[in-house]
């Protein structure tokens, strides 16, 4: 097991051993019982996302443990005016912390800073690290710095003699996504790789899949393609797979599923990055709770990855993906 992923495993353990104090002798301590205390998550993650069910799927085993009351909400789509509108919502509740995730730190500042002003704990997952500090709040949980991960799937890649490569993006306009091909395209380029342009393409794998061939079909030189999530990469394999390509252009993800590990323990994907995104959703509801019943949070920023899965690695870890918690 990743011995990153074991660390956490082993903070989450002592976690539960204080909350396990919560509710014994030591509750009468507290400001708020927890049964009282009440969270809510607004994120950017669509629907059809895989990335973000395993995300609400650690709020909810969080939510069990520490039995606090977390609510959990999210546009239909990538809709930076909605997910405000459900900020604003939130706010209103004034509950003893809000989580959110800023793809688009322009648009969603003024209601997270209104919710800093209504008095309201603010915590950051996902995307906006720079932001936590920057606009003074509260928390963050994620899995380190986009670009780097990008560089770091760029040098992987030019290492194994990747020259011409194609990042594609399913969330223009999502500074984690951009700047996750910022990353990879720097990476390339410093260990020998010669190109690496950005395809646009969607959450909808037809669309995705259709684009990519397109675009197979005008760079023939194209020798590796990086997704940036399992949407999109698993109807690239598909396709590829149509077209006689699959194991032929190397190619990488990140995030995990499956479908991902599956084809990593195979050989299909060279990679695929792990942000062990289930953390973020369990740990802030465990520590805002602690922080309504106890005045308790952490210091710093909380890192939940990356963890690179490589072939050695996907089988071990297939098993909690299939149950939502990889």
């Amino acid at each position: 097991m990743n011995g990153r992923f074991s660390t956490w495993l082993r903070a989450g353990a002592a976690a539960l051993a204080l909350g396990a104090m919560a509710f014994s002798g030591s509750a009468s301590a507290a400001t708020k019982q927890a049964g009282d205390v009440h969270i809510i998550f607004i994120t950017h993650g669509q629907a059809n996302d895989v990335y973000w069910s395993v995300v609400k799927n650690g709020v909810e085993a969080g939510q069990k443990v520490m039995g606090a009351k977390v609510d959990y909400h999210a546009p239909e789509t990538f809709d930076m005016v909605q997910m405000a509108h459900l900020i604003d919502a939130a706010v209103a509740e004034k509950p003893d912390a809000i989580v959110v995730s800023i793809p688009d730190a322009d648009a969603l500042k003024k209601p997270i800073m209104d919710a800093k002003a209504a008095g309201i704990p603010v915590g950051v997952i996902d995307s906006g690290q720079d932001q936590v500090h920057d606009w003074g709040l509260d928390l963050w949980v994620g899995g380190g710095s986009e670009y780097d991960n990008g560089v770091h799937a760029g040098e992987i890649m030019g290492k194994a003699g990747v020259k011409h490569t194609v990042c594609v993006n399913h969330e223009v306009g999502n500074v984690s996504l951009d700047d996750r091909c910022r990353g990879f395209k720097d990476g390339l380029a410093k260990n020998g790789g010669a190109t690496s342009d950005v395809l646009p393409a969607s959450m909808d794998p037809t669309d995705t899949a259709s684009r990519v061939e397109a675009y197979l079909s005008s760079h023939a030189d194209t020798d590796a393609i990086l997704a940036l999530g399992p949407s999109a990469a698993t109807p690239i394999m598909q396709r590829l797979q149509q077209m006689g390509l699959l194991g032929k252009i190397k190619m990488g993800t990140f995030d995990l599923s499956p479908e991902v590990l599956e084809a990593i323990d195979k050989g299909d994907l060279m990679f695929g990055i792990d942000s062990q995104q289930y953390l973020m959703g369990y740990l802030p509801v465990v520590f805002f709770t602690m922080k309504a019943m106890y005045g308790t949070l952490p210091t710093a920023d909380v890192m939940t990855g990356p963890a690179f899965i490589m072939k050695g690695d996907a089988a071990k870890v297939l098993a909690l993906s299939k149950e939502g918690i990889r």
